[in-house]
């Protein structure tokens, strides 16, 4: 029997097939998963409705996390066509390029509050959602993080701020949803070639300097970030939960 045989879970965050969060739909579906998908904007639906429609995904449905009108049509549609929900997938982030291009002390009020919407408080919308479809289901959310949210990286400014907002959030939601069976992760990936890396300046001589510094002595790839989702979303990780897990070549671990 396949690990993830009769469950169900919805991803958010696919931008193309070279992204962490279809590296990790790809996972789930192998593993015997039902899926449904969302896009924000015309541009991301011709990208991923025939990626989703490609593993017979059903429901591929347009969602602005910043609107909790089409957060609870999501959720609504979940309920009707399923009726509960295993697995929340949230791989969404952003910022504007003038943020992550400037010194984080020139972030705009504005500029800080899109990225904190879009990159954290989504996590906390879309799961307020999703808890009441996995009640008595061992539902399990999972998030997507990175080292900048520990420690400084250049060019990350505001997002590297978000991202530790982030995972504050993973553990005060762990600790609202434990008591309903529900867990709530993070993985923290080591740098990958993805469509959002190249909003991040210098990107490239951050793989180098990562692969020359990781005890593994190498990048990660998507596929090794999927295998720890199928993981933390599984019965294997039943008693994982407010956890960061690092997928990094054990980058994180380093002084000097």
């Amino acid at each position: 029997m396949k690990l993830l045989e009769g469950k169900r879970g919805v991803i958010f965050g696919v931008a193309n097939d070279r992204s962490i969060a279809w590296a990790i739909a790809e996972a789930l579906h192998r593993e015997g998963a039902e899926l449904a998908f969302t896009y924000a904007g015309e541009i991301l639906e011709k990208r991923v409705r025939p990626l989703a429609e490609g593993i017979g995904a059903k429901i591929v449905l347009p969602c602005d996390v910043t609107k909790d009108e089409e957060i609870e049509t999501i959720f609504q549609t979940l309920r009707q066509e399923w009726g509960g929900l295993d697995i929340l997938i949230h791989a969404i982030a952003y910022a504007s390029k003038e943020d992550l291009s400037n010194p984080y002390l020139q972030t705009s009020r504005q500029g800080f509050q899109l990225a904190l919407d879009v990159s954290t408080y989504s996590l906390v919308a879309l799961t307020r959602q999703a808890a009441s479809l996995m009640e008595g289901r061992k539902g399990s959310v999972l998030t997507m993080t990175y080292m900048g949210a520990e420690k400084v990286i250049p060019n990350y400014n505001v997002m590297g701020v978000a991202k530790a907002a982030l995972e504050a959030s993973v553990r005060y939601l762990a600790h609202d949803l434990g008591p309903k069976g529900i867990r709530v992760n993070a993985i923290s990936a080591g740098p990958i070639k993805t469509l959002a890396a190249a909003g991040i300046a210098g990107f490239k001589e951050m793989l180098h300097y990562s692969s020359e510094r990781a005890p593994l002595k190498r990048n990660v790839d998507a596929e090794e970030v999927a295998r720890t989702a199928l993981y933390l979303v599984s019965d294997m990780a039943s008693a994982v939960t407010g956890e960061v897990v690092h997928v990094d070549a054990g980058y994180n671990i380093m002084g000097m």
